[in-house]
Order: structure tokens, then C-alpha cells, then sequence
């Protein structure tokens, strides 16, 4: 009894020590963790000191003659001779067509072409509309190393491999598809579709097998993302996806077509056309049913999620006395829909048909949209059947329908255009007409998230990609939503061209997020950067012009900003206002 009485004080002092050294252990390990983190995180900030201080080798002279032969004179900025890209209209037969569908519309419109723009813009162009942002100075300047007839196109291989342009083009069509709202609670996985979406344009996935995965989907929407296109429509007084929500949803992102009014009468004011193109005919409230019926087969079953079974839908039509069971049924080009299958694998082969025109149109002017920020008809899901599309929009559907559905293609095809490449300035006045035809390339408004993207761009030297840091990344993903959210979401509907409001203009002047991007950070900011390693004050104004405007300025602007940099009594203050003034200039929210 006595030596155990003894042992005790010896094993609670023992498991008093264990203790404090197991809190030692844990406190400086929680602090090591720290430290790393810090370090991955300043480390993503730090630039390239040889890309960075590639220019500053030269001297002003020399600079000043590379910013003209880049950008040519100011008063002609994007007036530079056009250059001969590898898959030109020159050399390859594809874009000849186009080329020439383009001519036509010029001669029709009665309009003359202007010049084809300088290779930066071009670039900025294709940045804007794959990535959602402008150049890193990183990539301008690795294309800078390269012949300038090589840029553009390399450019554009890059960002068509780059992850950031299928994370991208996955919002924007997931929008498109179901919209921007988080939809029905349990059923619905918004960022499982969109994640799903990423994975069909990384691995460069056919256009028509796309839709009839959509259209044919089956599973869970958990498990089968693309199942969500469906259960978005969850109806909760029956527990099943609504059919006539489908319908619409199809008729608009598929077809081209806006026949939601047919749901509740025939079409009286001749606004849709159905049957073809050769023999037109007023729609019926028929048509929009018998399309909605085709969705009917897409029944939820418990945890096996939707499942596919026989079409059963009704409806009591306008006039009638009672409920009709309704078959399914396509609105034109009956001869394409397979007589055999189950209800919704009929509908996706005759959506995806070669011979369904209608359908690789509407896929061709959506893509198109988005790479110039506005449709090229009246709108992008409103193309009617008795109405012929623009000659390039005809042109590049059948170059669509012949390269397989190949949407990188298709990119391409659009991008190596004239219509892309052309300057939106002219010697001549510019009417509607020359951007209705291609002539000019159209000025449009950067959606806000695109603007969001542009400021933290511009803040860092690399590229903000998936190799960036962690914190760094997720800095970039609470800033985009925070200043979306404030400066105004355009939802589904984003080839508005709303005026900008007194509150968006208050953001970017005042905004926390364009300070920090601009503030005083010795580690992450371009502002930093470029005041501790640009060896002249004209290279500070031409490297951050090229930062954030992706051009170098002209003769008038260098002097301008050279003159106020060197009157200023702290140079990174100088620079600081510098990009200031650029970020809030007119020239960054638009693509031009």
C-alpha cells in the first residue's frame, strides 16, 4: 500500500510533462503550418526577374521604336498591316468560305472594311473571351519572343489548352443551360454541372454528343452531373421534372427558338414559324406540347435518381373541353426523328442530326456570342426558321456540321476571321451596319465578373491560373464574388448592353478590391514590381500600360506620364496612380 501511495505523485507528474510537451508539439506545429503557408503564398507573388527586366536592357530610344512598331502611331493605333496567320484565309478552304461570306455581307450592307488591328488587341480579344480577363504581362511578354506572325496563333492554342478557359466557358454555358440560380434544394447540384461542364470542353467533347448526354440523362445528380440540366426543372407538387419548363428550356439553348407563348395559344401575331424553311407555317400550342411530352419519360425513382420511362403527359388545350393525352412530337423535320427509342434518346438524335441546320445554328451563334460579347442576330436563342442568319453565321454552320461538332474548331474558325481580327477604329465614320457585318469589329461592354478579373490580373505579373497558390487562388474567387455582388450580376442575361450606374462607377473608384490590387504590397502587387525593377520612368509607364491595358500607350500618353512620374517625389506612389487612372479608364470595361 505504501510504495503505491508513493508511485503516484511520479505518474501524475510524468503525465503532466507528456502533456505540456504534446501543447509544445501542437503550438509550434500549428506554426510551422503557418509559416509554410505564408511562404507558398508570398512565393506565387514573386515575378520572373528576367521576364520582368527583359525590356529594361534597351534603352528609351529603343523601347519608344518597339512600342511603334507594336502599336504604330497614336493616331493610328490599331491601324497596323494585317499579318498572315497559319490557317488563313489564304490557305485554308474552311475560312476562304467564310471570308467570303463576310465580303458578301460588306457588299450587301454597302460598307467597306477597316484594317485588321495590331496583334495585342487581337490577343486581349481572345483573352476577354476564353479566360474571362486580359493578358498577364508574363504572356505578352512570351509572345513577345516569338515572331509576331506566329503570336496570335500561339496564343490561342494556349488558352484553348488552358484550364482556366474550360473552368470558364463551363459557367458561361452553365448559365446558358439552367440558369444562374442554385435551383431546387436537395435535387439540384449547380456546381456538379458546372464541374461536369469543365470536363466536356477539356477533353474537347462533340458538340451533338454534349446535348444528347443532356437531353438523355439518366441517374443520379449527384453521381450523373448532367442529370441537373433535368432535376433544375424539379417540380415539388409532383416530385418529377417539369416538362414544360424542359421544353423551353431545350426549344431556346438547342433550337435557337422562342416558343414559350405557344404553351398557352396558338401563335396569332406571327412572331414564330415552325415547319421549314421552304413551306412556313404559323406554331401551334400544339407544337411547344407535343416537344414538352418527350421530356414526360423523365421520371425520378428514390435513390436511383431520374430514370427513363414511357412518355405520359396531358393537357387540356386552349378551347378544349377536357385533358388529351398528348404524343410526342418535333415542330419541323419530322423525317429526322428516329421512329424507334425510348422518348428522350429520339429527341437528343434529332436535335443533334447533320441535317437539323436549325440546331448547329443556334450552337454557332451562341459560340460566336460569346467570343464577341453580343449575338450576331436580333438574339442568340431567337432565330427563326423563315429567316435567313447572317451569311458568316450560315458559312461557319456548315464548316460546324463538317468538322464533326468540333467546338475547338469552330473557335478557330471565328478567331481567324476577319470579322475577330478587324480594328473597331476606322478612318470613316462607323454606322451599325459595319459592326451588324462584320466590318469593324463591335465595342461591348465587359460583363462584371470580366471586369473583376481584369483588376486582379493586373495587380499580379504571372497569370492567375490552377499553378498559382492556393490562398492566392481562393483571394481571386472571394474578390470576383464579392465585387460581382456589388457591381450588379447580369444573371442568365449577360449580352445585356445596360448603361453602367453611379454605383458600379463608385465601386471602381472607392472599391476595396482595386486598392488592394494597387496598394502598397513590396511582395505581391505590379505596382511594387514595377517600380523596384523598371530602370527608367519610361519604362515604368510602358510596362504598366501593357499590364493593364495590354498595349503600349502612344507617343502623346508616354510624354504625358513620363512628365508626371518624374515631378513625382515618390516614384511608387507615381505608378500607383498610375494604374489608378488606367483601371478606371473607359478603355478597360469594354472589348474593342
Amino acid at each position: 500500500m505504501g510504495a503505491g501511495v508513493e508511485l503516484a505523485p511520479v505518474s501524475i507528474g510524468y503525465l503532466i510533462s507528456m502533456k505540456s510537451a504534446f501543447m509544445t508539439i501542437v503550438r509550434y506545429g500549428w506554426f510551422g503550418l503557418l509559416v509554410l503557408l505564408a511562404f507558398g503564398y508570398l512565393a506565387a507573388g514573386f515575378s520572373d526577374r528576367k521576364g520582368l527586366r527583359k525590356e529594361t536592357s534597351r534603352t528609351p530610344a529603343e523601347q519608344t521604336a518597339s512600342a511603334k512598331q507594336t502599336v504604330g502611331s497614336s493616331a493610328n493605333a490599331n491601324h497596323t498591316p494585317p499579318v498572315a496567320l497559319p490557317g488563313s484565309a489564304t490557305t485554308l478552304g474552311p475560312l476562304t468560305a467564310i471570308e467570303a461570306s463576310l465580303a458578301q455581307g460588306w457588299e450587301e450592307a454597302g460598307v467597306e472594311r477597316t484594317e485588321i488591328a495590331d496583334w495585342l488587341t487581337v490577343c486581349r480579344r481572345m483573352s476577354l473571351a476564353l479566360v474571362g480577363n486580359g493578358l498577364a504581362l508574363q504572356e505578352i511578354r512570351r509572345l513577345e519572343s516569338l515572331p509576331e506572325g506566329k503570336r496570335e496563333q500561339s496564343h490561342l492554342e494556349s488558352l484553348l489548352r488552358d484550364p482556366r478557359f474550360h473552368q470558364y466557358w463551363a459557367e458561361r454555358w452553365a448559365r446558358f443551360y439552367v440558369g444562374a440560380d442554385e435551383g431546387p434544394f436537395l435535387v439540384y447540384r449547380r456546381r456538379r454541372f458546372r464541374m461536369w461542364l469543365t470536363d466536356q470542353l477539356a477533353a474537347n467533347t462533340r458538340y451533338d454528343v454534349l446535348v444528347r448526354k443532356l437531353v438523355a440523362a439518366e441517374g443520379l445528380w449527384t453521381d450523373q452531373p448532367q442529370v441537373n440540366f433535368l432535376t433544375v426543372t424539379f417540380d415539388s407538387n409532383d416530385g418529377q421534372p417539369d416538362p414544360v419548363r424542359l421544353a423551353a428550356r431545350a426549344s431556346r439553348a438547342f433550337l435557337g427558338l422562342r416558343i414559350d407563348c405557344l404553351q398557352c395559344h396558338d401563335d396569332f401575331l406571327g412572331n414564330v414559324s415552325l415547319g421549314s424553311a421552304d413551306s412556313p407555317r404559323a406554331g401551334l400550342q400544339s407544337d411547344f406540347h407535343q416537344l414538352a411530352a418527350f421530356f414526360s419519360s423523365a421520371k425520378t425513382n428514390g435513390l436511383q435518381g431520374v430514370q427513363e420511362r414511357k412518355a405520359d403527359y396531358r393537357y387540356q388545350y386552349l378551347g378544349a373541353d377536357a385533358e388529351v393525352e398528348v404524343t410526342p412530337s418535333v415542330p419541323y423535320q419530322p423525317e429526322l426523328l428516329p421512329p424507334k427509342g425510348s422518348s428522350r434518346n429520339r429527341l437528343a438524335v434529332w436535335m443533334t442530326h447533320p441535317e437539323n441546320r436549325q440546331a448547329a445554328r443556334s450552337a454557332v451563334s451562341h459560340i460566336w456570342a460569346l467570343l464577341f460579347g453580343r449575338s450576331a442576330t436580333d438574339a442568340i436563342d431567337n432565330l427563326p426558321l423563315d429567316e435567313p442568319a447572317p451569311a458568316v453565321i450560315e458559312a461557319l454552320t456548315d464548316e460546324f456540321i463538317a468538322s464533326g461538332f468540333n467546338v475547338r474548331d469552330l473557335i478557330r474558325m471565328i478567331v481567324y476571321s476577319s470579322a475577330f481580327r478587324v480594328s473597331s477604329r476606322a478612318e470613316f465614320e462607323i454606322t451599325a451596319a459595319h459592326e451588324d457585318s462584320g466590318a469593324v469589329f463591335p465595342l461591348t461592354r465587359l460583363r462584371p465578373e470580366q471586369v473583376a478579373a481584369c483588376i486582379i490580373q493586373s495587380g499580379r505579373i504571372k497569370k492567375i491560373d490552377r499553378d498559382s497558390s492556393l490562398l492566392l487562388q481562393l483571394d481571386k474567387f472571394g474578390s470576383t464574388n464579392d465585387f460581382v455582388r456589388r457591381y450588379g450580376d447580369v444573371g442568365e442575361d449577360e449580352f445585356s448592353s445596360d448603361s453602367v450606374t453611379i454605383s458600379q462607377r463608385l465601386i471602381m473608384l472607392n472599391g476595396s478590391m482595386l486598392r488592394k490590387s494597387i496598394g502598397d504590397n513590396p511582395v505581391l502587387n505590379s505596382t511594387n514590381h514595377i517600380n523596384r525593377f523598371a530602370k527608367s520612368d519610361v519604362q515604368a509607364v510602358q510596362t504598366t500600360y501593357l499590364t493593364v491595358l495590354n498595349r503600349y500607350p502612344s507617343a502623346t500618353e508616354e510624354a504625358h506620364f513620363v512628365k508626371r512620374l518624374s515631378e513625382s517625389e515618390n516614384r511608387r506612389s507615381g505608378v500607383e496612380d498610375l494604374f489608378w487612372v488606367l483601371l478606371n479608364s473607359t478603355e478597360l470595361a469594354w472589348n474593342h
